[in-house]
């Protein structure tokens, strides 16, 4: 685990590693070029770059969290690859139901092995279920992550790269927006991120600016309508099991 600078969290839990491309949003994918650069440092759990893997030995780690977190689960992956097996999928599903004391933040870009496989997990109230959606070719990602038996459901529409009007907001309750950074970032056109909390304030749904990105994302800031957009889904927490 790692202290987080993503904003939106706290820290993150990589019980697994490694992905492939999927749709757009992956083009600069900044976990392939961190695993790349972790396993030119010899970092051992990065030995084989970006491909997938399992790591029971991440299991333990959030038992030993004295305090309560907010936990980016898989930075460097995504938990419903095709590659990462079930009986893991439930593993880590399981340490998330011991823990209820902490907020486990599960993002995918795999919408339909989300649905096959929601009801094989248990979903207790302190695991937040997303999709990632960058522009409208992959918007029904958004109706899959409905269906779910997940308590609270999110949407991370970062890198936006496309408008996204009229999202169907039915049972989302957070949405994340953030522009795309790095050395070729790809534009994203502020009227895009305004209609989006526009729409967010409309359906009552929490609304979160990231980063307007680019080149240099830290100058960019994340002010937008003269002010910051911090908004999150109301948290329980409970004690360890």
């Amino acid at each position: 685990m790692a202290q987080s600078t993503i904003e939106w969290t706290e820290m993150t839990w990589n019980p697994t590693t490694g992905c492939t491309k999927v749709s757009q949003g992956c083009k600069h994918c900044y976990a392939e070029i961190m695993s790349q650069r972790l396993q030119a440092m010899g970092v051992e759990k990065y030995k084989d770059a970006f491909e997938v893997r399992e790591h029971p030995d991440a299991l333990t780690i959030p038992y030993t969290w004295k305090k309560s977190k907010i936990v980016f689960v898989n930075s460097m992956s995504d938990l419903f690859h095709e590659k990462i097996s079930l009986s893991f999928i439930k593993k880590v599903f399981k340490v998330m139901n011991n823990n209820p004391q902490h907020v486990f933040q599960v993002l995918t870009k795999r919408e339909k092995r989300l649905l096959e496989l929601h009801t094989e997990l248990k979903w207790t109230h302190n695991i937040w279920m997303g999709v990632s959606v960058e522009d409208q070719r992959v918007e029904h990602r958004i109706d899959f992550l409905r269906q779910t038996n997940a308590r609270t459901k999110f949407l991370s529409l970062e890198p936006l790269i496309g408008p996204l009007p009229d999202m169907n907001l039915t049972n989302i309750d957070w949405v994340i927006v953030g522009g795309e950074s790095g050395h070729n970032p790809r534009p994203m056109n502020p009227e895009w991120v305004i209609d989006i909390q526009d729409q967010c304030e409309k359906a009552e749904v929490a609304f979160f600016f990231k980063q307007w990105g680019g080149k240099n994302k830290k100058k960019a800031g994340r002010i937008l309508n003269g002010r910051t957009y911090d908004e999150m889904p109301e948290i329980e927490l409970q004690q360890s099991v």
